[in-house]
């Protein structure tokens, strides 16, 4: 085996020990009539299962099975980090573990990729994911393009093979807040897609928690976009202009009609809708303060516990 593998295989892992041993099994039916000359990095994100004690099985079988043991949990995306830093792969797959990434589309990826793509990203076909997923999924993606413009689409997820070229200028951007999918598509280089089967879940249940997908959201809108607060100006230039218009009609009463000034309660309405508006732009204003001092402290991206089969290097 070459100091450089010819393809490396990125996959986070969290609670999947039930999903490992087969995942295994099914890449390496996959990648052999493709190359011998392989590595599969396995991140591990501390799940609290047992899926580090699978990894650690795995590659004492197979040495071309390597393994990331973050000290704490970190995220998908940092997980997906970690494997990218330590990828050397002529070619980089990245693949979710629960399995409904199949292996077994990855030789399509890679011919595909071979016609002069840098990239080639799978586009899911019909989702085998509950109701309630695919509603929040799809969701999150009609609001993140409105906020941010970049026409993510939402049927891609992580899976994807990319040269080293790719990744390597991935891993230049250290931004403390991770959003893989947009990282990569800022990167560039000439890409495309492919309709690969989209599978149902190996075992388990989704770890993506309501509550997870609205912080990702909201972290990756205040990351990617300033239009939150491009809106909160206009909605604070509307509300001086009504204010305006309506203080002016006010005067006109008094003046031309006699009219006295009333409305204690409409006057206390208006002052709450205005201070209500006020604190909202202040929050979103804290928000990106918030985000700002967070990635100005320079802390390292993940924090490694155990690694094997790799060579260690600061992260």
């Amino acid at each position: 085996m070459t100091d450089r593998p010819h393809i490396s295989i990125v996959t986070p892992v969290y609670n999947a020990e039930e999903c490992l041993r087969e995942l295994y099994r099914r890449l390496k039916a996959s990648l052999e009539p493709i190359t011998q000359d392989f590595e599969i990095i396995m991140v591990e994100d501390c799940g609290g299962d047992r899926s580090w004690d699978i990894i650690v099985e795995l590659a004492k079988e197979d040495s071309r099975v390597k393994g990331i043991q973050f000290s704490r949990n970190f995220g998908q995306h940092y997980a997906i980090t970690a494997g990218l830093d330590y990828a050397k792969g002529d070619w980089v797959v990245v693949m979710d573990c629960d399995l409904q990434d199949r292996p077994e589309e990855i030789p399509r990826l890679y011919e595909k990729a071979q016609e002069g793509y840098d990239m080639v990203q799978a586009k899911r076909g019909k989702r085998k994911d509950s109701f309630l997923k695919s509603l929040t999924s799809k969701t999150f993606y009609s609001i993140f393009n409105y906020f941010t413009d970049l026409k993510y689409d939402g049927s891609v997820g992580n899976f994807r093979i990319m040269s080293h070229k790719v990744n390597e200028n991935f891993c230049s951007m250290r931004e403390s807040l991770r959003f893989f999918g947009a990282l990569i598509n800022w990167v560039g280089f000439s890409s495309t897609t492919l309709d690969v089967h989209h599978a149902s879940r190996f075992a388990g249940k989704t770890t993506y928690t309501i509550k997870k997908l609205f912080n990702l959201g909201l972290d990756t809108i205040i990351t990617y976009s300033d239009k939150p607060l491009k809106i909160s100006i206009k909605i604070g230039f509307i509300m001086s202009f009504l204010s305006c218009l309506y203080g002016g009609y006010i005067i006109f009463k008094k003046i031309f009609w006699g009219i006295p000034v009333m409305g204690w309660a409409s006057l206390m309405s208006s002052l709450f809708l205005i201070g209500g508006i006020i604190i909202f732009n202040l929050g979103v204003i804290g928000l990106y303060l918030g985000k700002t001092f967070s990635e100005v402290k320079k802390r390292p991206l993940y924090i490694i516990s155990h690694i094997l089969g790799l060579e260690e290097k600061k992260s």
